[in-house]
């Protein structure tokens, strides 16, 4: 029973959508009616500026990270960390709170990450902090980072729950990713340069 309340607690506080609560507060217009109509931190950046997409981004990860923390502190199985991290990731992707129409989940998969493990999220971070010096483009930072999570908890946590938690959410994340996917092909992809506000 316990660890089915954890899944659930889990996909409700993953269900808070970050970015609207943050812009409500900040008398900024619905992120989901601007920009890219992405309730996430990078659209934020664009219609509010750094301040704002900070804390949403902020939000965001604490909606994967505090779960999964929970999980360790009453010393959960390796299976039930994976339903969780899973579970709020999805929340984020499909809110009920919000129509079920969310975001795009980097920050909340990241936030699983580092509950999971310091390493893990450490290593996907850098690598998103990397590429997005080296390509100054989110959406291709966001991809190549989580393309390569599931890799560094093989490698640092090889627990094969784990491991397919990973692939299932970077496999969703590419799905939400399709239009920016589409743009990259193209050459249209906008750069992280050109979203900064004050």
């Amino acid at each position: 029973m316990l660890d089915f309340v954890l899944v659930i607690a889990a996909y409700l506080l993953g269900s808070i959508s970050s970015a609207v609560i943050v812009c409500r507060l900040a008398g900024l217009p619905d992120p989901r009616t601007q920009g890219s109509s992405n309730p996430g931190a990078t659209n934020v950046l664009r219609i509010g500026g750094r301040k704002s997409a900070v804390v949403t981004l902020l939000g965001d990860s604490i909606k994967g990270l505090l779960p999964v923390v929970v999980c360790h502190l009453l010393d959960r199985p390796v299976l039930v960390l994976a339903l969780v991290g899973m579970a709020a990731f999805l929340g984020h992707l499909y809110p009920v709170f919000f129509g079920f129409k969310g975001g795009k989940g980097v920050a909340t998969a990241l936030g699983v990450q580092f509950g999971l493990d310091w390493m893990i999220g450490s290593a996907v971070a850098l690598t998103w902090l990397f590429m997005a010096k080296v390509a100054n483009i989110s959406s291709l930072a966001a991809l190549i980072s989580m393309l390569l999570a599931p890799l560094y908890i093989w490698l640092i946590w090889p627990a094969p729950e784990l491991v397919i938690m990973q692939v299932l959410i970077t496999m969703l994340l590419i799905w939400r990713h399709r239009s920016n996917i589409q743009n990259l092909l193209a050459g249209n992809e906008g750069r992280i340069s050109k979203q900064q506000g004050d």
